[in-house]
Formats: structure tokens, C-alpha cells, sequence
């Protein structure tokens, strides 16, 4: 029998629930695609394609795939004309789910890592782009520092996830379709329910994007964020200054 799963997003302090936490992305890792789909109503794609735009002409540059799970973003960011991807994710059955959809040739690096110690050189990327993965870190300040620390001035880091809604009916709204549905339809698609109801509480427990926004700042990365289309998903971008500039 696996372990039994956090119910709720891991915090700072909660670094011992890191391995749980990767042993469920190692059992999604067959259907993890499908399900985003369906759970998403294939809107998952568009939000993607989203946080590249707003990555801006960084993307054509060295980037790295953060919390890469199996590569949608890295593949898309290969595509806009990224020079190299370093795909990194804590999961390796993720990451050979992923592998095996990318173009032959493609200049990617795909290894194991922790987002909060990245094995990255100081100040040597272009762009970061996460993909609804952060929520899932412990200590999540420690990989938005580590974000800051590879960034060249002028580099950006993209976060796209499910933010905790700001006014109340959307918060009422959001957690009644994670408790009702989302472990329901990821059970039935994946065999895991008990993984889909820790994902929706990951949700549930996540700070709100404005909140993010000063997460970053507080890393001395100049900050905003939006909503994309529909209002469930929401992006954050900090962008390392280029020197001297007040963030």
C-alpha cells in the first residue's frame, strides 16, 4: 500500500512530504496528459501557449522547462524557437513520458531535480517557464530564489497555475469543483483518486497571485501577473532587473 498522501499543498517547514508527493506524479505519469485535458476541457493547451507569449522574445533563448512533468511546455517553447531547454522535473517517469513526444535532435536536457536547488549555473538563462507545478513545492520560496539566481538581467520567469481566487464566489466556486469533480473524473481517468483530491487541495491551500507577485518581488524580481481566459488559471511573471531599477 502507498503511503498516505498530504491532503493539502506542501508549506515551508513541510520538506519530508517531498518524497509522497513525487511517488504520486510516478503513478500519473501513464495518463497524467489525458486527464489534464479532460479535466481542463483541453484548455490547458491554451493556457500554455499563454505563458510563452508572455515570455516574450526571451523564449528564444537558453530556458528552462521548471517542474517539466512530461514536456508540454519544453516542446512548445522548442517550437516559438527556443536555442536550448533544460527540462527538469523531480519525477523521472514523468519526465520519460515526455521524452518520448519530443522531435528528434532537439536540444534539450532532461534530468532530476529539486526547483529548490537547481542545477543551473548563476545568471546564465534567458527564460523560466512553470507550468502548474509550483503549488506542488515545499518550501516554495526557496525555488522562486532559485529562479532569481539563473536568471540573466532581463531574463523572466513564467508561472502558470491555479492560483486561490481573490473574491469570495470564486473561491466558492473553484473549491466546490475540486472537491466535487476533479478527484472523481482524475480517479476514473488515472486508477488514483486519492492523488486528484490532493491536487485539488493543493489548490485550495496555494497563496493567491497578487500574493506570488510579492514572493517574487521580496527575490528582487520586478512583478505582475493576470488572469487568462476563463478566469481559472492565472499567470505571474518576475523579470530579473537589468540593473539599478527600482522593483
Amino acid at each position: 500500500m502507498s503511503p498516505e498522501l498530504p491532503v493539502a499543498a506542501p508549506k515551508a517547514g513541510d520538506a519530508d512530504r517531498a518524497p509522497e508527493v513525487r511517488q504520486m506524479f510516478e503513478r500519473l505519469a501513464p495518463r497524467y496528459d489525458l486527464a489534464n485535458r479532460v479535466l481542463s476541457l483541453g484548455l490547458d493547451q491554451l493556457w500554455r501557449r499563454s505563458a510563452i507569449k508572455a515570455l516574450g522574445p526571451n523564449v528564444r533563448g537558453e530556458v528552462i522547462d521548471l517542474c517539466a512533468g512530461t514536456m508540454d511546455l519544453t516542446r512548445m517553447m522548442l517550437a516559438a524557437g527556443a536555442t536550448k531547454v533544460h527540462a527538469l522535473d523531480f519525477s523521472p517517469s514523468m519526465l520519460a513520458a515526455g521524452a518520448t513526444k519530443l522531435p528528434p535532435g532537439a536540444n534539450v536536457r532532461v534530468e532530476t531535480a529539486d526547483a529548490r536547488e537547481l542545477p543551473i549555473e548563476d545568471h546564465s538563462v534567458d527564460g523560466i517557464l512553470c507550468g502548474f507545478g509550483l503549488r506542488n513545492v515545499p518550501e516554495v520560496h526557496k525555488a522562486v530564489a532559485e529562479c532569481a539566481r539563473v536568471l540573466k538581467p532581463g531574463g523572466r520567469v513564467v508561472v502558470l497555475d491555479f492560483f486561490q481566487p481573490e473574491s469570495a464566489p470564486s473561491r466558492v466556486v473553484q473549491a466546490s469543483y475540486n472537491k466535487l469533480i476533479v478527484p472523481v473524473v482524475g480517479g476514473l481517468i488515472t486508477g488514483f483518486g486519492d492523488a486528484y483530491r490532493y491536487l485539488a487541495g493543493s489548490i485550495d491551500a496555494f497563496c493567491t497571485r497578487r500574493e506570488f507577485e510579492e514572493l517574487m518581488r521580496s527575490e528582487g524580481l520586478i512583478a505582475r501577473s493576470w488572469d487568462v481566459f476563463p478566469p481559472v488559471a492565472s499567470i505571474v511573471v518576475g523579470e530579473a532587473p537589468r540593473g539599478g531599477g527600482d522593483v
